[in-house]
């Protein structure tokens, strides 16, 4: 598990405090704060919408389609589960439950998948895009501050594959 997140303790990778590790545990909670707040606004937008829960849009193999997340949202799923889940043999997202059809992180679930509606949502006519855009700048502004080298989202599974 990533030791970026809400939780983080003021020390570094010998267990001693410095200002460094103090600035970056800081920056952590910090990000982890502005991405609640984020989630909170990207599912006020989408409100209006209703997804009957089928999880298809949770079958990224089927789908050809996954939601692209940033270091800040991937410390965000860490952060909401003991241990990581191993890839699904259907090809579904790993963090649905046993049986396929309901997400184990929902609360601290990306932004991709927040705003991701099949075609069998209901709802208003137009998307939000001008608020999404907005949104997303704000998103790539909150995982920058954090990690400013980072080279930009990366697909769920990707991450999966790379914390293995």
């Amino acid at each position: 598990m990533s030791s970026r997140g809400g939780d983080t303790p003021a020390r570094d990778a010998h267990g001693s405090w410095s200002p460094e590790s103090a600035r970056r545990a800081h920056a952590d909670r910090t990000a982890a704060r502005a991405l609640e707040a984020l989630h909170r606004q990207a599912d006020a937008a989408w409100s209006g919408y209703r997804c009957p829960g089928t999880a298809e849009c949770c079958q990224l193999r089927e789908r050809g389609r996954e939601p692209w997340l940033w270091g800040v949202e991937w410390d965000a799923l860490q952060r909401a589960v003991p241990q990581l889940p191993p890839p699904r043999d259907d090809g579904g997202c790993p963090f649905l439950d046993a049986a396929g059809r309901r997400c184990t992180v929902y609360a601290a679930r990306p932004v991709g998948c927040r705003t991701y509606f099949c075609h069998r949502a209901t709802g208003p006519a137009r998307e939000p895009a001008g608020e999404m855009d907005r949104l997303q700048r704000r998103l790539e502004a909150i995982a920058r501050a954090v990690r400013p080298d980072d080279d930009g989202p990366r697909p769920i599974t990707r991450w999966l594959e790379d914390s293995t």
